[in-house]
């Protein structure tokens, strides 16, 4: 009705509010397109497919020397940390020698067992003859003790080849408690 006022929960159409909400929308889908794409893009790279992969094997001892894994197919991967300390916070060397393999690269992705330590994965360069060489840094945790996991990636002609292994590291400047 003509001349009768509005009550105060009703308010006129405003069509800047109206074109705002548009462009929020529009915003919004693009950055989703963007953040899937870098994920869709990012995914591959944080987790490689493995086409192989050598068992565990739970005798290694990588503080007495190196370890050596053998792949289902064929082929050897053996693995050492120098020093044989295992110290956190400092550097350590890593070395990789892979036996009947064509090896195009080798990168070691360093993880906790149980406790996510964020990213560690150095690639190691090319010392000729199947040998491969780089250095890391192993965190440090709150926990005295802690169990890690160095899965050795193979890059070879048919795919990503794997060989796991585990170590403890020691708060105490790498003595055992």
């Amino acid at each position: 009705m003509p001349g009768r006022p509005r009550p105060a929960t009703e308010t006129p159409a405003m069509p800047g509010a109206r074109a705002n909400l548009v462009y929020w929308g529009i915003g919004a889908a693009v950055f989703a397109a963007i953040a899937t794409a870098a994920f869709l893009k990012v995914w591959p790279l944080l987790n490689p497919e493995v086409v192989a992969s050598a068992p565990l094997d739970p005798a290694c001892d990588l503080r007495s020397g190196p370890c050596t894994s053998r792949l289902p197919a064929g082929g050897t991967v053996t693995f050492a940390i120098e020093p044989r300390a295992i110290p956190v916070m400092e550097p350590v060397r890593l070395e990789v020698r892979v036996e009947g393999l064509s090896a195009g690269g080798v990168e070691v992705d360093i993880a906790g067992v149980d406790m996510n330590m964020g990213f560690n994965r150095p690639a190691l360069a090319s010392q000729g003859g199947g040998r491969f060489a780089g250095e890391t840094t192993i965190p440090v945790c709150v926990r005295n003790r802690m169990d890690w996991e160095a899965k050795v990636l193979v890059r070879t002609p048919d795919g990503i080849v794997a060989a796991p292994y585990r170590f403890s590291t020691y708060r105490a400047r790498g003595e055992k408690n």
